[in-house]
């Protein structure tokens, strides 16, 4: 199945790609979501756990930057996964850019999802799949605003350690020594990162794609 997402960074094309591109900042803010290996440096391994419904999926798996074109702003991705009991895998290709808007950043998803096993059958009726990825973009980009926010403190200090020139004047005797500087803030880089993201329960996801299946066709029939 192939469905879009799309999200909005409140930073503009030049300062949000660098943010998209640094993976381990930016994975504890997808919902269940665990980087657990930098293999390289467009390769990771990691997990991810959602609720759908009664059942609790975790997939385990790889995945790998295939493209990046930093002058373009697009990236494809590759992942592939499995669930940790056996009920099946996950294999997708992502492709996804930056466009600039008015407040930042709108970053495009495009994303090409083929599921194996017993997972396959699980929700796809009422397009489970689909609200489920739209459900994790819009709590990422929740997420990652926080953090942007929360970064933003830190980035603006560190200008205003700088000392200002010393003027050219006559010493005193009174004169006593100017005070050191204060120590720089730590860069947003060697901040601790942000604690992972709690994974998305299905139960009031299914009771909302469900009611929004019910109101298209009381909708189409009353035409």
């Amino acid at each position: 199945m192939e469905f879009d997402n799309a999200f909005e960074v409140p930073l503009p094309p030049e300062q949000a790609w660098p943010v998209l591109m640094d993976i381990q900042r930016i994975a504890p803010c997808m919902p269940g979501a665990q980087l657990t290996e930098v293999v390289d440096k467009t390769t990771y391994k990691g997990n991810i756990g959602v609720r759908l419904g009664p059942v609790a999926l975790t997939f385990a798996g790889l995945v790998k930057f295939e493209e990046i074109d930093d002058a373009n702003r697009t990236a494809r991705v590759k992942a592939q996964g499995t669930d940790a009991k056996g009920r099946g895998g996950a294999n997708a290709a992502a492709s996804f850019r930056l466009e600039p808007t008015a407040a930042g950043s709108k970053v495009l998803v495009h994303t090409d999802l083929t599921l194996s096993g017993a997972v396959a059958q699980y929700g796809r009726g009422v397009g489970m799949i689909q609200a489920t990825a739209a459900q994790l973009m819009k709590q990422f980009a929740e997420n990652l605003r926080k953090q942007i926010a929360a970064s933003a403190p830190a980035a603006a200090a560190l200008p205003a350690a700088t000392p200002a020139p010393a003027r050219a004047s006559a010493p005193t005797p009174s004169a006593t020594p100017a005070p050191s500087a204060p120590p720089q803030a730590a860069p947003a880089a060697q901040q601790p990162l942000p604690p992972a993201a709690k994974p998305i329960s299905g139960f009031s996801l299914m009771a909302r794609v469900i009611w929004d299946a019910i109101a298209r066709l009381f909708g189409g029939g009353s035409r």
